[in-house]
């Protein structure tokens, strides 16, 4: 999956002519900051972790890590993150371009608490040069995601 994978799916909401593409990356939380002109918390950075044989994935905002103890306490397992290979294998996005749209059913989708602090957030859309602008219900809406809280401030 990719770009070509998210277009249809926004699609179904009227959404994918808003997907903006980037002749630089914004792979990263800086770059997609900078891409954008937004301060880096409003990134939506998608997060694959392991849980079994399977996957999961959070979405936070950009100035978040994950909260180890809090991970263990809503999810009853260590988080681990996804290599490379198994995230591209399991959401079916490249690293960089990982986001919550478009993914196999398989996959559990949970938005973090952290996000809703913005009017509207940036996720990726399926490549390491795009992003969409969503509000937190849209976010919900589009991916049926669950909200938790397992995340906290980065202390940079």
């Amino acid at each position: 999956m990719s770009i070509e994978a998210v277009r249809p799916f926004l699609a179904a909401f009227g959404r994918e002519g808003d997907i903006m593409e980037f002749p630089v990356s914004s792979a990263t939380v800086e770059l997609a900051a900078q891409a954008l002109g937004v301060e880096g918390a409003r990134i939506a950075k998608t997060l694959s972790f392991t849980d079994g044989d399977g996957c999961l994935v959070v979405v936070a905002a950009g100035d978040t890590k994950i909260d180890n103890a809090k991970f263990k306490h809503t999810f009853g397992f260590k988080a681990s993150m996804l290599s490379r290979e198994r995230c591209a294998e399991l959401t079916g996005h490249a690293v960089g371009g990982v986001c919550p749209f478009a993914l196999p059913s398989t996959v559990r989708i949970f938005l973090d608490e952290s996000l809703k602090r913005f009017a509207t957030v940036f996720p990726a859309a399926g490549s390491a040069n795009s992003a969409i602008e969503v509000t937190c219900e849209q976010l919900e809406q589009y991916t049926g995601g669950i909200w938790v809280e397992v995340c906290k401030l980065r202390e940079d």
